[in-house]
């Protein structure tokens, strides 16, 4: 290309309208996941807000847009009276303005009245903590368990990945992407999402949620995925490894109106 080419060229770049970042977001077919922790007061309150949650909230969201809503509660670490929401958000934008539409609807005001409209002397619960993650590009969406249309009895496995630094969390999220999501559904490790941390606590960091039918099929499952040759061969290459430095891991149910 001789210089009349190149400047020809470089003032049609210029002038060509950039693609704007809204067109960039929704076109990504990898969801937002957000992980929403309410931290409840114990007794009567915890249960009148899970049975709000069951009732109102999670049938507005539906209407708001968001898809199917996982809610659990914890079975084992952790286990302080809270409720654990899964959401899921096509984009950011979706995830911002849910409170909004939430605010418009008035069937939800009208259903959750007692707890919308406690007063601050009697609040319905402490606090609620929200993660905000992106899913894997090796499983781009969530996918609900095949037992919750039936609700039939399973359990959930919550486990984050916090990494020092990161280098080493793009490494470890290149490692699933490079081959070891297609090891965990071969073992029985059934996932329900793959996410990297995008806003929250403990990052850099990722999250995945894994089902299983009881504990007896999580522990087979997971000794089955360590003796996996790929796994193995995986695990084994320098490339990948002191990319985790921690890890935490809490065992849940769903609720009976869990959609996930």
């Amino acid at each position: 290309m001789d210089r009349r080419e190149f400047l020809a060229a470089a003032a049609v770049a210029a002038t060509s309208p950039l693609p704007r970042l809204e067109t960039l977001r929704q076109s990504a077919a990898r969801q937002y996941i957000e992980l929403r922790r309410y931290h409840l007061l114990p007794g009567a309150k915890q249960r009148a807000f899970i049975d709000f949650v069951g009732k109102a909230a999670i049938p507005a969201m539906n209407r708001a847009g968001v898809g199917k809503v996982g809610a659990f509660t914890v079975v084992y670490g952790e286990n302080e009276p809270s409720l654990l929401l899964v959401l899921t958000h096509q984009t950011l934008d979706g995830m911002v303005s849910l409170r909004d539409r939430l605010a418009s609807d008035a069937l939800y005001a009208s259903a959750g009245a007692p707890i919308l409209d406690a007063p601050m002397s009697d609040p319905p619960f402490v606090r609620v903590e929200s993660t905000l993650l992106r899913a894997f590009e090796a499983m781009p969406t969530l996918e609900p368990s095949a037992g919750a249309a039936s609700a039939t009895r399973r359990i959930f496995e919550l486990r984050t990945y916090e990494s020092h630094s990161d280098r080493a969390a793009l490494n470890k999220l290149k490692m699933f992407n490079a081959g070891e999501v297609p090891i965990f559904r071969r073992a029985g490790l059934t996932p329900v999402f793959f996410g990297e941390t995008i806003i929250g606590a403990k990052m850099p960091s990722l999250a995945y949620m894994l089902t299983f039918s009881d504990m007896a099929a999580r522990d087979a499952a997971w000794a089955k995925f360590g003796q996996d040759p790929e796994w193995k061969t995986l695990s084994a290459d320098p490339q990948y490894r002191d990319n985790v430095s921690a890890i935490s891991d809490i065992i849940l149910q769903p609720t009976a109106y869990s959609q996930i």
